[in-house]
This record gives structure tokens, C-alpha cells and sequence, in this order.
């Protein structure tokens, strides 16, 4: 069933080129985009794919947020528990507040999205504000999400979190960004 799929969705959306066109997908919208389509044994990426210019969230995009929205919120928990034990500078600038301030975000709060469509369908970047803390600095997560044409729900594919080496060695690390951090393509 799966390879059926694919292969409608490849038959749908392939272009003459042999490069996916710009489409609207389950509502969706991406312009004038063009790029290779995925292989079975290929995941998108940002070679792969176009992401979209950003924008404010749209029906679909909300919707397939309140699909994953109790799964983020478990796994951005579980997520900062785990990063305490290891990394804290991860979740440095939320240290303060409680799991229930942490998660006390809702579909409300997907302030921006991009998205890029593949073959197999839609991959949705999003940045979310955490309604606990102050505009001015840290208070947004980056989450991707993968949605597939169809009756099936979104699924969350993850929440961003950043390493960055610089060029004396040393290391920062964050999962919590601002307002002017841009909401680019992200694998992890």
C-alpha cells in the first residue's frame, strides 16, 4: 500500500523534468518550486526539496499542529529531562519555568511556519512561542512535522535543537530560540 503511494503521489505531483513542481497539496500552497523527489531510500532534505518563504499559519498548518500537539508537548518534556542529565545549556533559558509552563502552549501560539512539499508529501517547520516567557528573548521552540495527503494524522518529526562550534572550539547549545532567529530547514 505504502509503494502504491509513493507512486501516486510521484505520478501526481512529477514534472516533465522529472523534478517535482510547485503543487497544492491537502491544501498546502508551494509557488514556482521545483525539486528532485525523493527516493525510498532518500529522506528529504534541504538540497531536496524548497521550503517555502515564511508566513503566518494557515488552516492546514493548524490543524496538522493539533495533530501532534499532545506528542510535542511529551516529547519537549522528555526532551529537556534528558538534555538536564547531559547538556543543560540546552534548555538554559526555560531552567526557571515549570513542565506545565513549558507545554502551556496551543495551536494559538504557532506564530510561523514554512513548508516544503515532497513526493510524499508536506514537511511543515514551524516556530511556536512560549506563552511563559517574555517576547524580547528566548521563547520559541522550532518544530517539523510531516503531513501526508489523506485522512491520516500529522506526525511530529522533531524539535530542533542546536549545536554550534566555534571557531576557538568551544560549544553552545540551544532548543529554545527568538523572535529574529530564522526558521530554517532542520533534520534534528
Amino acid at each position: 500500500m505504502l509503494e502504491t503511494a509513493r507512486r501516486t503521489a510521484e505520478e501526481i505531483f512529477m514534472h516533465p523534468s522529472g523534478l517535482v513542481s510547485g503543487v497544492v497539496l491537502s491544501g498546502y500552497q508551494v509557488v514556482n518550486s521545483l525539486s528532485t523527489p525523493n527516493r525510498p531510500d532518500t529522506m528529504a532534505t534541504a538540497e531536496t526539496v524548497d521550503l517555502g518563504p515564511l508566513h503566518e499559519p494557515k488552516a492546514e498548518s493548524i490543524n496538522a499542529f493539533r495533530d501532534i500537539e499532545h506528542e510535542l508537548k511529551e516529547r519537549l518534556l522528555t526532551t529537556r529531562r534528558e538534555y538536564q542529565k547531559h547538556e543543560r545549556e540546552y534548555f538554559q533559558a526555560v531552567e526557571h519555568l515549570s513542565d506545565e509552563e513549558l507545554a502551556g502552549f496551543s495551536a494559538e501560539n504557532l506564530v510561523a511556519v514554512r513548508v516544503a512539499v515532497s513526493a510524499y508529501g508536506v514537511h511543515l517547520f514551524g516556530k511556536v512561542r512560549i506563552p511563559a516567557l517574555p517576547e524580547s528573548g528566548p521563547a520559541y521552540i522550532h518544530i517539523r512535522v510531516f503531513d501526508v495527503p489523506g485522512d491520516e494524522p500529522a506526525k511530529l518529526h522533531s524539535i530542533h535543537t542546536e549545536e554550534t562550534e566555534h571557531p576557538d572550539g568551544d560549544k553552545t547549545y540551544r532548543a529554545i530560540f527568538t523572535d529574529s532567529d530564522e526558521l530554517e530547514w532542520f533534520d534534528t
